[in-house]
């Protein structure tokens, strides 16, 4: 059996100078895990626990958006895998279908809040997410589920707001994003 330590390192560009990059160890070592979990078929690895990776930052690291990228891929072939076993466990399609639209409707009743006001606030002594921007994000998100507008799962994925005193709580903006991930993820 194949260990973190054991296999080849993985070959993303690494950054220079100043820039800083993922720590290389801790992205081989999660990938190592990602791979013996897909190949054997283990559920102790989730499409969700691959949205969720995160490294340590540092000097002459991989490249962020290389490293992003292939977790982007690794991410739909969990969630292949993982939507192939709903499919054909009990309740089935229908069952699938199901529990995607829930998720679809929860969000969609988050994002119909007025502008504002559709996440929590942190204090105005706190930084959270810049609420323009983020507002802006969920009206495109909301049309893409009421009127299937076009938007894809990497641009949901890479999505960056910027910061300001007294904006939206940052766990509540990212989960509502997992979730809307998730939603694409499943009908895709």
């Amino acid at each position: 059996m194949t260990t973190a330590s054991s296999s080849p390192p993985t070959s993303f560009p690494e950054t220079r100078g100043r820039e800083k990059g993922y720590d290389k160890q801790a992205v081989d070592d999660f990938l190592s895990k990602a791979r013996i979990a897909f190949e054997v078929g283990s559920e102790s690895l989730s499409a969700a626990d691959v949205r969720r990776a995160a490294f340590p930052l540092v000097r002459h690291g991989y490249a962020i958006a290389s490293v992003d990228a292939a977790l982007g891929r690794i991410e739909d072939a969990f969630a292949a895998r993982e939507r192939e076993a709903a499919l054909s466990a009990t309740g089935g399609p229908r069952a699938w279908v199901g529990r995607t639209r829930e998720t679809a409707q929860v969000v969609l009743d988050r994002l119909s809040r007025p502008r504002g006001h559709r996440f929590d606030r942190v204090s105005a002594l706190r930084y959270g997410y810049r609420v323009d921007e983020v507002d802006l994000v969920a009206d495109k998100i909301a049309r893409y589920l009421e009127k299937d507008d076009p938007i894809s799962v990497e641009q949901v994925r890479s999505v960056a707001f910027r910061m300001q005193r007294g904006g939206y709580r940052e766990a509540q903006v990212d989960a509502l994003l997992d979730a809307v991930v998730e939603v694409m993820l499943a009908v895709s």
